[in-house]
């Protein structure tokens, strides 16, 4: 299959959905761009696009030739309640930006909004829809190609938005940030879905909070809340490119890792291949990714999804699917952990790549209750005489032990114990 740009002409967001065509979204900004050194954790806030556009531009370019159809305008949090005199600025150099880089391809610009500062302390729906209206008189003017309402954990909130945004004529797209427990109001998946399609939304979906198998649990819900309303609407996931099966109700923002450790969490390429499967089987049409979503992440669902959308993105030349490529390499070790991609689905994506006991499989269960945190107390002393012992009597002891001294000490100072630890990225 030919590595190549886009299938010809540009079409609309909803004309290309309505064809059945697969859409890939773009991914993470905001933690990528804090990860190098353009964004600051705690606020949040884009002002990138003003003081480092190059920055910003060359991440637009990854995500283009990994295969996104849309370029998302890098606004998350850039209303007027966050960023006082600097919003409109940001706005529009991110619209600009964002047209620049969607030129080169086949992608569309959408102007992103997302909940606001000022909702949860006063719920003024003046305020709150005043804000939104301030964002879409930018993203009119610089004629985005739709848009999108997304990181909602209240449904009343993600409403207000629709309501102002469909206000523009343009096609509209809603997402929650919610797992299968529903919005922090109690209302569910499926609630949530018919209430944005109610309110004008023609897509809807979820983004970032829970990583791929969580959002996908979600997405189901929603579809058959909507199914049992007699609904139609577009799906749409971005997920994080974490794993997050202990998360609770608020999501990764509410683990102790967060945001400067969730390392150990990320998805590996297979993991995202099996989630764009996984989400085109659920009849998800729309599949991107947020937080932790990297430009080879998009690429992963890109070629896993080449069979449907008949090519290849640029950053494929450089890669050979599911390891491939391993075949060129001198040593045969290496050589040999190519495998199929039916045997990487069969056996797991994670369980090639990780230590056993990260994958929540039984059968490492020994290694995670030897090496756990909980068992210092046995281990440590138990390792200290057998050094101790070893020193003076049995070398051989001093083998025997000395192991499980170290894997003690690991567990012991260790977030992420050598062989086992609290996170565990299964599916």
């Amino acid at each position: 299959m030919a590595q190549v740009g886009g299938p010809g002409a540009k079409k609309g967001i909803l004309e290309r959905l309505d064809s059945g065509e697969v859409v890939v979204g773009d991914g993470s900004f905001l933690i990528t761009l804090e990860k190098r050194g353009y964004v600051k954790a705690g606020l949040w806030t884009p002002e990138a696009v003003v003081d480092h556009p190059d920055a910003v531009r060359q991440l637009h370019i990854e995500f283009l030739r990994a295969g996104s159809n849309v370029m998302q305008t890098f606004t998350f949090a850039a209303s007027e309640d966050n960023m006082e005199s600097k919003w409109k600025a940001v706005n529009a150099a991110a619209c600009d930006l964002a047209r620049e880089v969607a030129g080169k391809g086949d992608a569309l610009v959408a102007g992103g909004i997302c909940q606001t500062s000022v909702y949860k302390h006063h719920k003024d729906e003046a305020t709150v829809k005043k804000l939104f209206q301030l964002q879409l008189e930018v993203f009119t003017k610089k004629n985005v190609d739709f848009l999108i309402a997304e990181y909602f954990e209240h449904a009343e909130e993600a409403i207000w938005a629709v309501e102002v945004l469909k206000e523009s004529g343009k096609p509209l797209a809603a997402t929650m940030c919610i797992g299968p427990d529903g919005d922090m109001c109690g209302v569910t998946p499926g609630e949530c879905a018919v209430k944005l399609v109610k309110a004008g939304a023609a897509i809807v979906g979820v983004n970032c909070r829970f990583g791929p198998s969580t959002s996908l649990k979600t997405m189901r819900l929603m579809k058959e809340g909507l199914q049992a309303a007699g609904l139609k609407a577009h799906l749409m996931v971005q997920s994080l490119g974490f794993h997050t099966p202990d998360c609770g109700k608020g999501g990764f923002v509410d683990l102790p890792e967060y945001p400067f450790g969730l390392e150990p969490r990320v998805a590996t390429r297979w993991d995202i291949q099996k989630y764009a499967r996984e989400a085109y089987n659920l009849g998800i049409r729309y599949i991107g990714g947020c937080c932790g979503f990297e430009a080879y992440h998009i690429r992963a669902i890109a070629e896993e999804l080449a069979p449907e959308r008949g090519f290849l993105p640029p950053a494929s030349d450089k890669h050979g699917s599911w390891g491939s490529s391993l075949n060129m390499h001198t040593k045969p070790w290496i050589r040999a952990r190519f495998k199929g991609r039916e045997e990487r689905m069969a056996r797991g994506a994670n369980c090639l790549y990780l230590a056993g006991s990260l994958t929540g499989r039984p059968q490492f269960w020994a290694g995670q209750i030897f090496t756990s945190a909980a068992m210092v107390p046995y281990w440590l002393p138990l390792g200290t005489f057998g050094l101790y012992f070893s020193c003076h009597r049995h070398r051989i002891l001093l083998c025997l032990l000395l192991p499980f001294q170290i894997l003690a000490f690991s567990a012991g100072h260790s977030r992420y114990p050598l062989f086992g630890g609290s996170c565990c990225p299964s599916w």
